[in-house]
């Protein structure tokens, strides 16, 4: 039997709370939004759109679980302190208040939600969400997905690499290997490699903190187009990797291999060599 919101949260009233649902915006997932910067979140709930359909005294604020579909994680009940006019950014101001507290970050709901509206009546939908966990601790990220299943946009690894995530860095710190980068834009790859003391993790570090990684032709295009290039368009697999002790000429061979194997040379690719 399907354990129901309402069977979790007492709402004295739902028609004083407007459901928010965050979902991608064309350049962020809210969910790396509100694992990195509560700040930022608070202001994602603060947003108010331009059809205005209706005014309630509470946010009951969701984020799209995007890793599975038709997941959303509870982000926190917000109060709207004030509604802005147009002159002044047309918005809210919200404070986050102390209802169901404990469960930010923690209570995951199933629900597929038809249309694309990302604000809805809380009475009109409260029946159709369904309890699917209650993590033991709140949601700090993406887990460790296992090398092999590596394929990932730059926006989510700046999150998981500034974060420290200890399942990530314990794994990517301790390997050498290949890797590539694919630009989604132009369809562009990059093969680059990480040997010599360096991991995995301390390569990338370098790439979430520059965006280019001192690559000559990823440099020019960062400087040109400026980070949110690389945020929106970059996505980073893992080709191979390789224990630490393992010799650094056979990774450079590696590395070769896949740059003429996926022809990541010349016009193709960001590989000058």
């Amino acid at each position: 039997m399907a354990i129901k919101l309402a069977d979790i949260l007492e709402f004295e009233d739902p028609r004083d709370y407007k459901v928010h649902l965050a979902t991608w915006n064309g350049k962020n997932q809210p969910l790396n939004v509100f694992v990195s910067d509560l700040d930022k979140w608070e202001n994602w709930n603060s947003y108010r759109g331009v059809n205005d359909d209706f005014s309630r005294k509470f946010i009951f604020s969701l984020t799209d679980f995007y890793h599975e579909a038709d997941n959303w994680l509870f982000g926190g009940c917000y109060e709207v302190v004030k509604r802005l006019n147009k002159t002044k950014g047309k918005g809210y101001e919200v404070e986050l208040t102390d209802q169901f507290r404990p469960f930010i970050g923690r209570l995951k709901l199933k629900w597929k939600r038809s249309g694309r509206a990302k604000a809805r009546r809380l009475e009109n939908c409260i029946d159709n969400f369904e309890v699917t966990e209650i993590l033991a601790e709140r949601y700090t990220g993406e887990a460790f997905c296992g090398y092999e299943n590596i394929n990932h946009d730059f926006h989510v690894l700046e999150n998981i690499f500034q974060s420290g995530k200890p399942d990530w860095k314990a794994a990517l710190a301790n390997v050498k290997g290949v890797y590539l980068i694919t630009d989604r834009k132009n369809g562009k790859k990059y093969v680059g490699s990480a040997y010599g003391g360096s991991g995995i993790w301390s390569r990338w570090s370098c790439y979430v903190g520059t965006g280019h990684g001192h690559n000559d032709e990823l440099t020019k295009l960062i400087k040109k187009e400026g980070m949110d290039y690389a945020r929106t368009n970059f996505q980073f697999s893992l080709l191979e990797y390789r224990p630490m002790k393992t010799d650094d000429h056979d990774i450079i061979e590696r590395e070769t291999y896949w740059k003429e194997v996926l022809l990541s040379r010349g016009d193709f690719g960001y590989n000058k060599n």
